[in-house]
Protein backbone atom coordinates (compact mmCIF):
# COMPACT_ATOMS: atom_id res chain seq x y z
CA UNK A 1 0.00 0.00 0.00
CA UNK A 2 1.31 3.45 -0.86
CA UNK A 3 0.81 6.37 1.47
CA UNK A 4 -0.62 9.34 -0.36
CA UNK A 5 0.10 11.78 2.44
CA UNK A 6 -1.55 14.07 4.92
CA UNK A 7 -3.23 17.42 4.45
CA UNK A 8 -1.64 20.52 5.94
CA UNK A 9 -2.77 24.11 6.25
CA UNK A 10 -6.10 23.61 4.57
CA UNK A 11 -7.71 27.05 4.48
CA UNK A 12 -11.38 27.70 5.04
CA UNK A 13 -13.46 26.54 2.11
CA UNK A 14 -15.20 23.42 0.93
CA UNK A 15 -12.52 20.75 0.64
CA UNK A 16 -13.48 17.09 0.37
CA UNK A 17 -11.34 13.99 -0.02
CA UNK A 18 -13.02 10.80 -1.25
CA UNK A 19 -11.13 7.51 -1.10
CA UNK A 20 -11.80 5.26 -4.09
CA UNK A 21 -9.17 2.69 -3.13
CA UNK A 22 -6.00 2.51 -1.03
CA UNK A 23 -4.07 4.42 -3.68
CA UNK A 24 -6.83 6.18 -5.56
CA UNK A 25 -8.31 9.49 -4.32
CA UNK A 26 -10.63 12.19 -5.61
CA UNK A 27 -10.19 15.69 -4.16
CA UNK A 28 -12.67 18.54 -4.63
CA UNK A 29 -12.02 22.09 -3.51
CA UNK A 30 -14.42 25.02 -3.80
CA UNK A 31 -13.11 28.42 -2.79
CA UNK A 32 -16.22 30.58 -2.60
CA UNK A 33 -14.66 33.17 -0.31
CA UNK A 34 -13.26 36.55 -1.35
CA UNK A 35 -9.68 35.68 -0.44
CA UNK A 36 -7.02 33.38 -1.88
CA UNK A 37 -7.06 29.97 -0.20
CA UNK A 38 -4.41 27.28 -0.14
CA UNK A 39 -4.13 23.52 0.14
CA UNK A 40 -0.93 21.67 0.95
CA UNK A 41 -0.80 17.89 0.66
CA UNK A 42 2.13 15.49 0.62
CA UNK A 43 2.05 13.14 -2.40
CA UNK A 44 4.22 10.05 -2.86
CA UNK A 45 6.27 9.95 -6.08
CA UNK A 46 4.42 6.78 -7.16
CA UNK A 47 1.31 8.83 -7.85
CA UNK A 48 0.01 10.41 -11.04
CA UNK A 49 -1.85 13.66 -10.46
CA UNK A 50 -4.73 14.85 -12.63
CA UNK A 51 -5.95 18.36 -11.84
CA UNK A 52 -9.02 20.00 -13.41
CA UNK A 53 -9.92 23.67 -13.01
CA UNK A 54 -13.70 23.76 -13.35
CA UNK A 55 -14.04 27.46 -12.54
CA UNK A 56 -11.72 30.37 -11.82
CA UNK A 57 -7.95 29.84 -11.73
CA UNK A 58 -5.30 28.49 -9.41
CA UNK A 59 -1.55 28.23 -9.03
CA UNK A 60 0.67 25.28 -8.14
CA UNK A 61 3.77 26.21 -6.13
CA UNK A 62 6.90 24.04 -6.39
CA UNK A 63 10.39 24.05 -4.85
CA UNK A 64 9.52 26.24 -1.86
CA UNK A 65 8.00 28.90 -4.06
CA UNK A 66 10.77 29.09 -6.64
CA UNK A 67 8.53 27.81 -9.41
CA UNK A 68 4.82 28.27 -10.10
CA UNK A 69 2.45 26.72 -12.60
CA UNK A 70 -0.93 28.27 -13.43
CA UNK A 71 -4.07 26.33 -14.21
CA UNK A 72 -6.89 28.31 -15.80
CA UNK A 73 -10.65 27.74 -16.01
CA UNK A 74 -11.65 24.82 -18.28
CA UNK A 75 -8.06 23.52 -18.36
CA UNK A 76 -6.42 20.39 -16.97
CA UNK A 77 -2.97 19.47 -15.77
CA UNK A 78 -1.33 16.03 -15.55
CA UNK A 79 1.78 15.69 -13.37
CA UNK A 80 3.96 12.62 -12.81
CA UNK A 81 7.57 12.38 -11.66
CA UNK A 82 8.80 9.00 -10.36
CA UNK A 83 12.19 10.54 -9.51
CA UNK A 84 10.92 12.90 -6.82
CA UNK A 85 7.82 13.71 -4.80
CA UNK A 86 5.50 16.42 -6.10
CA UNK A 87 3.57 17.69 -3.07
CA UNK A 88 0.42 19.65 -3.82
CA UNK A 89 0.84 23.28 -2.81
CA UNK A 90 -2.18 24.87 -4.42
CA UNK A 91 -3.36 28.47 -4.22
CA UNK A 92 -6.93 29.11 -5.35
CA UNK A 93 -8.19 32.57 -6.24
CA UNK A 94 -11.71 33.55 -5.11
CA UNK A 95 -14.57 31.65 -6.82
CA UNK A 96 -12.36 28.79 -7.98
CA UNK A 97 -13.33 25.11 -8.18
CA UNK A 98 -10.73 22.37 -8.56
CA UNK A 99 -11.16 18.60 -8.93
CA UNK A 100 -8.07 16.37 -8.60
CA UNK A 101 -7.57 12.66 -9.13
CA UNK A 102 -4.57 11.03 -7.45
CA UNK A 103 -3.80 7.45 -8.46
CA UNK A 104 -0.70 5.27 -8.12
CA UNK A 105 1.09 4.30 -11.31
CA UNK A 106 0.53 0.63 -10.47
CA UNK A 107 -3.25 1.00 -10.12
CA UNK A 108 -3.41 3.29 -13.13
CA UNK A 109 -1.43 0.87 -15.27
CA UNK A 110 -3.86 -1.87 -14.24
CA UNK A 111 -6.80 0.09 -15.65
CA UNK A 112 -5.37 -0.31 -19.14
CA UNK A 113 -3.61 -3.69 -18.70
CA UNK A 114 -2.30 -4.80 -22.10
CA UNK A 115 -3.39 -1.54 -23.68
CA UNK A 116 -0.91 0.50 -21.65
CA UNK A 117 1.01 1.46 -24.80
CA UNK A 118 -2.11 3.45 -25.74
CA UNK A 119 -0.82 6.09 -23.31
CA UNK A 120 2.62 7.28 -24.30
CA UNK A 121 4.09 7.82 -20.84
CA UNK A 122 3.24 4.28 -19.71
CA UNK A 123 5.32 2.37 -22.28
CA UNK A 124 8.61 0.68 -21.38
CA UNK A 125 10.79 3.51 -22.67
CA UNK A 126 8.97 6.21 -20.74
CA UNK A 127 7.66 4.57 -17.57
CA UNK A 128 10.45 5.98 -15.38
CA UNK A 129 10.46 9.46 -16.90
CA UNK A 130 8.68 12.49 -15.54
CA UNK A 131 5.61 13.62 -17.43
CA UNK A 132 3.72 16.88 -17.74
CA UNK A 133 0.71 17.68 -19.88
CA UNK A 134 -1.79 20.50 -19.95
CA UNK A 135 -5.03 20.31 -21.85
CA UNK A 136 -8.54 21.59 -22.37
CA UNK A 137 -11.55 20.24 -20.48
CA UNK A 138 -14.05 18.94 -23.04
CA UNK A 139 -17.81 19.52 -22.53
CA UNK A 140 -18.32 15.83 -21.69
CA UNK A 141 -15.55 16.04 -19.06
CA UNK A 142 -17.07 19.25 -17.67
CA UNK A 143 -20.35 17.44 -17.02
CA UNK A 144 -18.61 14.73 -14.96
CA UNK A 145 -16.52 17.30 -13.07
CA UNK A 146 -19.62 19.30 -12.13
CA UNK A 147 -21.33 16.11 -10.98
CA UNK A 148 -18.37 15.35 -8.70
CA UNK A 149 -18.06 18.83 -7.23
CA UNK A 150 -21.83 19.31 -6.77
CA UNK A 151 -22.54 15.83 -5.34
CA UNK A 152 -25.81 15.95 -3.39
CA UNK A 153 -26.99 12.34 -3.30
CA UNK A 154 -27.18 10.02 -0.29
CA UNK A 155 -23.79 9.89 1.48
CA UNK A 156 -23.97 6.10 1.68
CA UNK A 157 -23.40 5.84 -2.09
CA UNK A 158 -20.80 8.61 -2.36
CA UNK A 159 -17.78 6.31 -2.63
CA UNK A 160 -19.45 4.16 -5.29
CA UNK A 161 -20.67 7.22 -7.22
CA UNK A 162 -17.23 8.86 -7.13
CA UNK A 163 -15.57 5.64 -8.23
CA UNK A 164 -17.76 5.43 -11.32
CA UNK A 165 -17.31 9.12 -12.14
CA UNK A 166 -13.53 8.97 -11.63
CA UNK A 167 -13.27 6.09 -14.10
CA UNK A 168 -15.55 7.94 -16.53
CA UNK A 169 -13.40 11.07 -16.25
CA UNK A 170 -10.17 9.18 -16.93
CA UNK A 171 -11.80 7.46 -19.91
CA UNK A 172 -12.86 10.79 -21.39
CA UNK A 173 -9.44 12.31 -20.67
CA UNK A 174 -7.65 9.63 -22.68
CA UNK A 175 -10.28 9.22 -25.38
CA UNK A 176 -9.01 9.75 -28.90
CA UNK A 177 -10.20 8.96 -32.37
CA UNK A 178 -9.58 5.36 -33.44
CA UNK A 179 -8.64 6.42 -36.97
CA UNK A 180 -6.24 9.14 -35.89
CA UNK A 181 -2.56 8.65 -35.23
CA UNK A 182 -1.48 11.72 -33.30
CA UNK A 183 2.24 11.01 -33.69
CA UNK A 184 1.97 10.73 -37.47
CA UNK A 185 -0.79 13.23 -38.14
CA UNK A 186 0.70 16.04 -40.25
CA UNK A 187 -2.13 18.32 -39.19
CA UNK A 188 -0.92 18.72 -35.63
CA UNK A 189 2.61 19.56 -36.71
CA UNK A 190 1.33 22.86 -38.06
CA UNK A 191 0.71 25.23 -35.13
CA UNK A 192 -1.06 27.65 -37.47
CA UNK A 193 -3.75 25.06 -38.15
CA UNK A 194 -4.13 24.37 -34.44
CA UNK A 195 -4.76 28.08 -33.86
CA UNK A 196 -7.39 28.07 -36.64
CA UNK A 197 -9.16 25.07 -35.10
CA UNK A 198 -9.26 26.76 -31.71
CA UNK A 199 -10.69 29.82 -33.41
CA UNK A 200 -13.38 27.59 -34.95
CA UNK A 201 -14.27 26.33 -31.48
CA UNK A 202 -14.50 29.90 -30.15
CA UNK A 203 -16.76 30.88 -33.07
CA UNK A 204 -19.30 28.09 -32.59
CA UNK A 205 -19.35 28.64 -28.83
CA UNK A 206 -19.90 32.40 -29.23
CA UNK A 207 -22.66 31.85 -31.81
CA UNK A 208 -24.15 28.65 -30.40
CA UNK A 209 -27.74 29.91 -30.86
CA UNK A 210 -27.15 30.45 -34.58
CA UNK A 211 -23.95 28.60 -35.51
CA UNK A 212 -22.44 28.80 -39.00
CA UNK A 213 -22.52 25.77 -41.30
CA UNK A 214 -19.34 23.72 -41.54
CA UNK A 215 -18.56 25.28 -44.90
CA UNK A 216 -19.11 28.80 -43.53
CA UNK A 217 -16.91 27.96 -40.55
CA UNK A 218 -14.25 26.55 -42.88
CA UNK A 219 -14.28 29.73 -44.96
CA UNK A 220 -14.17 31.99 -41.91
CA UNK A 221 -11.09 30.40 -40.34
CA UNK A 222 -9.33 29.86 -43.68
CA UNK A 223 -8.96 26.09 -43.44
CA UNK A 224 -10.39 23.57 -45.87
CA UNK A 225 -13.35 21.44 -44.77
CA UNK A 226 -11.41 18.17 -44.57
CA UNK A 227 -8.71 19.64 -42.31
CA UNK A 228 -11.34 21.37 -40.19
CA UNK A 229 -13.18 18.10 -39.53
CA UNK A 230 -10.05 16.02 -38.94
CA UNK A 231 -8.31 18.66 -36.85
CA UNK A 232 -11.31 19.42 -34.68
CA UNK A 233 -11.70 15.76 -33.82
CA UNK A 234 -7.98 15.49 -33.05
CA UNK A 235 -7.96 18.42 -30.64
CA UNK A 236 -11.41 18.15 -29.05
CA UNK A 237 -12.11 14.42 -29.47
CA UNK A 238 -15.42 14.95 -31.23
CA UNK A 239 -17.02 16.30 -34.39
CA UNK A 240 -17.81 20.01 -34.55
CA UNK A 241 -21.55 19.68 -34.05
CA UNK A 242 -21.37 16.87 -31.51
CA UNK A 243 -19.02 19.09 -29.49
CA UNK A 244 -21.43 22.00 -29.89
CA UNK A 245 -24.40 19.88 -28.80
CA UNK A 246 -22.59 18.83 -25.62
CA UNK A 247 -21.55 22.41 -24.96
CA UNK A 248 -25.11 23.73 -25.44
CA UNK A 249 -26.52 21.09 -23.11
CA UNK A 250 -23.96 21.99 -20.46
CA UNK A 251 -24.87 25.69 -20.78
CA UNK A 252 -28.56 24.76 -20.54
CA UNK A 253 -27.92 22.71 -17.41
CA UNK A 254 -26.14 25.61 -15.73
CA UNK A 255 -28.88 28.06 -16.72
CA UNK A 256 -31.54 25.75 -15.29
CA UNK A 257 -29.56 25.40 -12.06
CA UNK A 258 -29.33 29.18 -11.69
CA UNK A 259 -33.13 29.41 -11.65
CA UNK A 260 -33.06 32.72 -13.51
CA UNK A 261 -34.75 31.40 -16.67
CA UNK A 262 -37.65 29.07 -17.35
CA UNK A 263 -37.38 26.08 -19.68
CA UNK A 264 -38.59 28.02 -22.74
CA UNK A 265 -36.11 30.84 -22.16
CA UNK A 266 -33.20 28.45 -21.68
CA UNK A 267 -34.05 26.60 -24.89
CA UNK A 268 -34.26 29.86 -26.81
CA UNK A 269 -30.92 31.10 -25.44
CA UNK A 270 -29.07 28.08 -26.78
CA UNK A 271 -30.78 28.10 -30.15
CA UNK A 272 -33.96 26.00 -29.98
CA UNK A 273 -36.97 27.68 -31.58
CA UNK A 274 -39.47 25.46 -29.78
CA UNK A 275 -39.53 24.16 -26.21
CA UNK A 276 -40.38 20.64 -27.39
CA UNK A 277 -37.17 20.40 -29.46
CA UNK A 278 -35.11 21.62 -26.51
CA UNK A 279 -36.78 19.19 -24.09
CA UNK A 280 -36.16 16.29 -26.48
CA UNK A 281 -32.47 17.27 -26.88
CA UNK A 282 -32.00 17.68 -23.12
CA UNK A 283 -33.58 14.29 -22.45
CA UNK A 284 -31.36 12.69 -25.09
CA UNK A 285 -28.28 14.05 -23.29
CA UNK A 286 -29.22 13.61 -19.64
CA UNK A 287 -31.97 11.00 -19.67
CA UNK A 288 -34.47 13.32 -18.01
CA UNK A 289 -36.51 16.40 -18.88
CA UNK A 290 -35.41 19.93 -17.91
CA UNK A 291 -38.36 20.21 -15.49
CA UNK A 292 -37.53 16.95 -13.73
CA UNK A 293 -33.87 17.96 -13.62
CA UNK A 294 -34.77 21.22 -11.84
CA UNK A 295 -36.96 19.29 -9.39
CA UNK A 296 -34.08 16.93 -8.60
CA UNK A 297 -31.97 19.87 -7.42
CA UNK A 298 -34.32 20.83 -4.58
Amino acid sequence: MNEIGENKNVAEGTFEETKIDNDFLVLTFKNEENVVQSLVKEIHSDFIQFHFCVKGNAKFIFNQGRYALDIQEENSLLLYNPQRELPINLQLTPNTWIVSILISIKTFHGLFSQEADYISFLNEDNKDKKYYKDGIISPSMAIVLNQLINFNLNLSIKSLYFKGKAYELLSLYFNRSEDANIEQCPFLVDETNVIKIRKAKDIIVARMAEPPTLQELSDEIGLNLKKLKAGFKQIYGDSVFSFLFDYKMEVARKLLESGENNVNEVGHKIGYSTASHFIAAFKKKYGTTPKKYIMSLT
